[in-house]
């Protein structure tokens, strides 16, 4: 998943590891983002979900360029394109408050990938809407940062920015995101299933599935939310 539409690694999930233990959010610090408003850093029991920083760019491109975490991709990015995504993240960020976090693993490393929110430009039958998706380096797989990550953002997508529904989606073949997706509480219906707008019809990424997960009645909103 990417955070720009008019890239179809948009949508597209690279895999990710079972949990291993996860724990609610919390909201340690912010970063202004030029316009008078905060983004909220997210710590959960073992990483710290910040804005990126220029230090991230390179093992980032490193990772856009590994086969293993662009399985489920059209494609490998090239460093120029790591990089234009990366300011299209901090883009949106700027636009709307939220985005795609940086994952940064106190002790361990820096930057092992993001996790986060994004919002679709492509049109869909479950447009628009607000999508969460992730993004590890090959060597934090399997250790459940990917689902501990999602639920403190999932919750802060409820209960801080008072969104009633959040939406994920990937190819149907790449069943670690989806084992992501409901270990977070996200539900499938096969009737949402659908063909990627932006991939061509039968290519093997081109069918995907939809997850969905939505804001229990009496979650308390933000104040100013109705």
């Amino acid at each position: 998943m990417n955070a720009s539409c008019d890239c179809v690694t948009q949508t597209l999930k690279a895999a990710s590891g079972p949990p291993a233990g996860c724990g609610g959010a919390e909201m340690t610090s912010a970063d202004d983002n030029g316009s008078g408003s905060s983004i909220a850093v997210l710590e959960t029991r073992r990483m710290l979900l910040r804005r990126w920083r220029p230090s991230d760019l390179a093992p980032f491109a490193a990772m856009n360029a590994d086969p293993r975490v662009m399985e489920f991709f059209p494609s490998r990015l090239s460093t120029a394109e790591s990089d234009a995504m990366a300011a299209r993240i901090q883009q949106h960020f700027d636009d709307r408050g939220y985005g795609l976090w940086a994952v940064e693993i106190p002790q361990v490393t820096p930057f092992a990938g993001f996790i986060g929110l994004s919002t679709p430009r492509f049109a869909a039958h479950f447009t628009p809407c607000t999508e969460i998706g992730w993004r590890l380096a090959a060597e934090f797989w399997g250790q459940g940062f990917a689902t501990e990550g999602a639920r403190a953002v999932l919750e802060h997508a409820f209960r801080a920015l008072g969104l009633t529904e959040v939406v994920s989606l990937t190819t149907v073949s790449n069943l670690r995101s989806r084992r992501v997706m409901e270990r977070i509480g996200m539900t499938h219906t096969p009737a949402d299933d659908f063909d990627h707008p932006l991939i061509p019809s039968g290519d093997r990424l081109s069918r995907h599935v939809l997850y969905r997960a939505r804001r229990e009645a009496g979650t308390e909103l933000p104040h100013g939310n109705t």
